[in-house]
């Protein structure tokens, strides 16, 4: 048990998103409009 706790972790690799997902969350983030009245909030996404 001492073994596995002793041994060093190796370095991960950055880990990079990919252009699709970069452009999907832009693309929702600018199709997304929210509308606040009151106490009360709509969320609209405009496709």
């Amino acid at each position: 048990m001492a073994k596995i706790y002793s041994k060093k972790t190796l370095a991960t690799p950055k880990m990079l998103p990919q252009k699709e997902t970069i452009s999907f969350l832009l693309n929702y983030s600018k199709a997304l409009n929210i509308v606040k009245v009151g106490n009360m909030t709509f969320e609209n996404i405009a496709n």
